[in-house]
């Protein structure tokens, strides 16, 4: 076979290889074969990635049963409840980014012919799907699954959003440490990702919309049948991908972003899918605005699912009713059935004898769960380049608020203010630089969020951050990812107390009711810096990172200018 993986017989390349593979059992047959990366973000900092040495397995057997060669390689494993607590949030989103280079390092090095990708936590799949567009050899990515989750003695769900969403309530006194450990002890049972149409699941549909999960994969327990039965295809489906030269830039197209986005919208997605399908675009070289797909889609597009924490359905029952396949069922009509798929099928051949287990978990385009979109991007004079909203499916908000900043330039000082009585009903509390450089890396404003929660504030307090949000936040007014960030040269980082903000999530609009000479004066008066003597992961991060509403990856050349007040 001409594959790039092989050299010729003889020479230098062509005999160290053999030197070094025949001791891990590769013989002279198998060197002509397609050799396959089985990409795998193992650890045991986290129950997401516990189960995956096994998956892994059981991946290479597939390969080798479908007559190609299965080569491990290890990632940085990225979990957001662990990795948060250093570098003040900054290594969650950065990860990403190092996820996909850890993948080229490996896979361009060696010059292998394909991979397959096991996708677990927030920041995997997209790493992934990154390297796969940036490297454009045959791919395809499998579900490793969703965690099980225990029950309060009520009998209601408990899971880990749960225990993040109640810690914000213990300085309030609204919950005691030992109720918050009752629920710690049973809120995860099994390995996987979080429960909820959080970041995880979400990006794990995504894959599947964008052509790179097998139909019909997304979302499955961790462990379950339906899981083994994707990773018992894996090896026949990237073998037949590397014969037939089956690429992901022939697969990820512009209609497969905008089938993406539509069905973010349908599923009430993670407002973290945003960012990550922007930066898939551009590590495709899809020339999209994916920022401006989710304002056009939001139009038309409303919930179809519930899933918690947006209503009550649970992620099994999701599944149940046909999860990912369901949600494009639906959105058949205006979606574009052309595009191609990681097996080498349509998505209208894999549709075709589909039909939804459940309407009432799964509805119809005529039926949504919603009346409003709960992806919203706002744009207005506080976010000229954009920012996003997240509303849950059926809570009744205020969709307008407008009051004084009440500003903060760290989530912890944030966190004490409220504790304090220093954020008042009626304020517009503004957590600024942490941005992916103003971090860096991008600190994480959800503890905020859930403090106002524990304080009972959110219906009276909104919310104006560019740092990045839990994908199951959907407390209040929150606008989040905020660009240009507070570091830039942008409005963000000029909000002084006192000044009114008004937000209309409808009109999809947030500004800072100042005059634009004010503008201007305090513009002029800050001081422009730039960090030296930096070293470590995120001070690169920091130097390279594009801004968010680019999907803050590591594409720019320019030196990053920061500035301070």
């Amino acid at each position: 076979m001409n594959l790039r993986s092989n050299f010729p017989v003889g020479n230098p390349r062509w005999a160290t290889r053999r030197t070094q593979w025949k001791l891990l059992g590769v013989n002279d047959e198998d060197l002509k074969k397609p050799k396959i990366a089985i990409v795998n973000s193992s650890s045991k900092l986290a129950p997401c990635f516990s189960h995956l040495d096994t998956i892994a397995h059981a991946v290479k057997e597939s390969i080798e049963e479908a007559g190609g060669v299965g080569f491990e390689i290890r990632t940085v494993a990225p979990t957001d409840f662990v990795m948060t607590a250093g570098g003040a949030g900054g290594y969650v989103l950065s990860s990403r980014d190092l996820l996909a280079n850890d993948i080229e390092v490996a896979v361009e090095g060696a010059q292998l012919d394909g991979m397959v990708c096991l996708a677990s936590c927030d920041k995997t799949t997209p790493g992934q799907l990154m390297a796969a567009g940036r490297l454009n050899i045959p791919s395809m990515v499998i579900s490793c699954g969703y965690q099980s989750c225990g029950a309060l003695d009520n009998g209601d769900q408990v899971d880990i959003e749960d225990v993040f969403l109640k810690a914000g309530h213990v300085a309030s006194g609204g919950v005691t440490v030992e109720d918050l450990c009752m629920m710690s002890d049973r809120a995860i049972t099994s390995p996987g990702v979080c429960t909820g149409m959080g970041t995880a699941n979400s990006m794990h549909v995504v894959a599947e919309s964008l052509g790179m999960a097998l139909p019909g994969s997304t979302p499955t327990q961790a462990n379950r049948s339906s899981m083994w039965a994707t990773v018992k295809k894996s090896g026949k489906t990237i073998i037949n991908a590397v014969l037939h030269n089956r690429l992901p830039r022939e697969i990820m197209t512009s209609q497969a972003f905008k089938n993406a986005v539509k069905t973010v919208l349908a599923i009430s997605g993670s407002i973290n899918c945003v960012k990550h399908l922007q930066a898939i675009a551009r590590e495709t070289g899809v020339n999209t605005d994916i920022y401006e797909l989710f304002e056009d889609a939001a139009e038309t597009i409303r919930p179809l699912t519930a899933v918690r924490p947006n209503g009550t359905t649970t992620i099994e029952e999701f599944e149940a009713a046909g999860g990912a396949q369901a949600i494009h069922k639906q959105l058949e009509p205006v979606l574009n059935t052309s595009v191609k798929t990681c097996d080498g099928k349509t998505l209208k051949e894999h549709l075709s004898d589909f039909t939804v287990k459940n309407e009432e978990i799964i509805r119809p385009m005529t039926r949504p769960m919603g009346s409003e979109p709960t992806v919203v991007i706002v744009r207005g004079s506080l976010a000229p380049d954009s920012a996003i909203v997240k509303l849950s499916v059926n809570e009744k908000r205020e969709l307008t608020f407008t009051g004084p900043a009440n500003v903060h330039s760290d989530a912890d000082s944030a966190v004490l203010a409220i504790q304090s009585g220093e954020v008042r009903p009626g304020e517009v509390l503004v957590l600024r630089g942490l941005g992916p450089v103003g971090t860096p890396g991008m600190g994480m404003a959800s503890n905020v969020v859930f403090a106002l929660h524990g304080a009972g504030l959110t219906k009276n307090v909104a919310v104006v951050t560019d740092g990045q949000l839990s994908g199951l936040v959907n407390q209040g007014i929150v606008v989040g990812e905020v660009s240009p960030e507070g570091v830039a040269k942008g409005p963000l980082g000029i909000v002084q107390n006192g000044d009114i903000i008004e937000i209309d999530v409808r009109d999809g609009r947030v500004d800072l009711l100042i005059t634009s000479e004010e503008t201007l004066r305090r513009q002029a008066i800050r001081r422009q810096s730039i960090s030296e003597g930096e070293s470590g992961w995120l001070s690169i991060y920091k130097r390279s990172v594009e801004p968010l509403h680019k999907g803050a990856t590591l594409a720019s050349t320019e030196t990053t200018i920061t500035y301070a007040e």
